[in-house]
């Protein structure tokens, strides 16, 4: 037997899906207008801005592989009940993760825009940094969406499942076409590759 959810109940995620689409159009518009600047940037330590991206995003990818398990686990579908601090070790994970993705798409924003068509010195933009850039600022409103998941306790059930696992495919998509292309391409950071 079906069941069916009330119209009333469909604005909650409506009105999440809405909003982190306008998030991502702005986050969007912004990267393409504004002038890329290594000025207002940090690397925490690593050698480039570039080096300092890659590792936090391979972290972002582990901590999103340890919310998946972790949602499973605590939603009973790995066969066995979850340990009364994994509802705590997975909102602390999810909490680190989101900050982690700020403080990376903030420095892909603010140090290389988004980049389409050609570069200032001619060359064409791959299609790979596009990919990535447009996928980078839907994965930021998918964050918004999953924090309205999160913090509504009138949804229907499907919506947090529904944006946890659409923010968990960003994630890895986000993830595999820079941080993954760039380990495939030049190696760990500090190896090689450019700077």
């Amino acid at each position: 037997m079906a069941t069916s959810t009330s119209p009333r109940a469909l604005a909650i995620p409506l009105a999440g899906f809405v909003a982190g689409a306008v998030v991502a159009l702005l986050v969007g518009v912004f990267g393409t207008v504004h002038d890329p600047t290594l000025a207002g940037t940090t690397t925490f330590g690593f050698r480039t801005v570039i080096d300092m991206k890659v590792v936090l995003s391979v972290v972002i990818g582990v901590l999103a592989v340890l919310q998946l398990v972790g949602a499973l686990w605590i939603y009973g579908r790995l066969g066995a009940a979850a340990p009364s601090w994994a509802g705590t070790a997975h909102r602390i994970s999810g909490i680190v993760a989101v900050v982690l993705i700020v403080v990376v798409a903030y420095h892909c924003l603010w140090a290389l825009g988004l980049e389409t068509g050609t570069f200032a010195a001619g060359g064409s933009v791959p299609t790979r940094t596009v990919v990535h850039g447009v996928l980078g600022c839907v994965l930021i409103g998918a964050v918004v969406v999953k924090v309205v998941a999160v913090r509504s306790h009138s949804a229907p059930g499907w919506f947090l499942p529904v944006a946890g696992g659409l923010l968990f495919a960003l994630i890895v998509a986000v993830v595999l076409t820079s941080a993954g292309w760039y380990i495939a391409a030049n190696g760990w950071p500090g190896t090689g590759g450019y700077g």
